[in-house]
């Protein structure tokens, strides 16, 4: 079983992200459930406004459409910013739209048959809007998203510290993960065994 996480911080490597940080606990545990993982960080990419899968000359986004069709797991971690998904987070879901158009051998959109999750960090509230926009469009696109297939860490509302600078929270964040990849992976071999048909005409 393949896993994609993506990783939406706005800071470029090599600068420290906190969603990084976050998202290696969770990577982790899917590993401990045998899963292969992929990371990547789209701010570091040409990633172009668009909603076709490929923009032309210098897009980075086919390779990362290679890697969405290559794994039964995806992971969606973002920031919060402003109270909302960052602006790479919604780049992402805006390349992914053109997945609504394609579909497998078997006249099923690309997404089905593969399961979706969410990581947010911030030192501002939001984590549960953030959470819920992100899994809303990543289910509109096809994907199913399990029961509490998200994780995310804050300090409540207002300017605070980052998860680097502060364990307050992490055991938490990192508990309700290993629960997120479980079920993460447990749902991806339910559909795997009895995957979903195509949709009716």
């Amino acid at each position: 079983m393949r896993a994609l996480v993506i990783n939406c911080t706005l800071k470029p490597s090599p600068q420290p992200s906190n969603t990084e940080a976050l998202a290696a606990t969770v990577i982790a545990a899917l590993k401990g459930h045998g899963a292969e993982v992929d990371v990547v960080r789209a701010v570091d990419l040409n990633l172009k406004p668009g909603v076709e899968t490929d923009m032309g000359d210098g897009d980075d986004w086919p390779a990362v459409h290679d890697k969405l069709l290559a794994a039964q797991i995806l992971i969606i971690a973002s920031p919060t910013w402003l109270g909302r998904p960052s602006s790479v987070a919604q780049r992402v879901l805006e390349r992914m739209d053109a997945m609504l158009s394609e579909t497998d051998d078997e006249d099923r959109p690309v997404a089905y048959n593969r399961v979706a999750g969410v990581l947010v960090t911030g030192n501002e509230d939001g984590a549960h809007h953030v959470i819920s926009e992100i899994s809303g469009g990543l289910a509109d696109i096809g994907y199913t998203i399990p029961g509490q297939a998200w994780t995310y860490w804050h300090l409540g509302p207002g300017p605070g510290p980052d998860f680097l600078n502060d364990e307050r929270g992490h055991d938490w964040s990192v508990s309700t993960g290993r629960a997120m990849a479980s079920n993460l992976v447990h749902a991806a071999r339910a559909l795997g065994a009895m995957p979903l048909p195509a949709p009716p005409s």
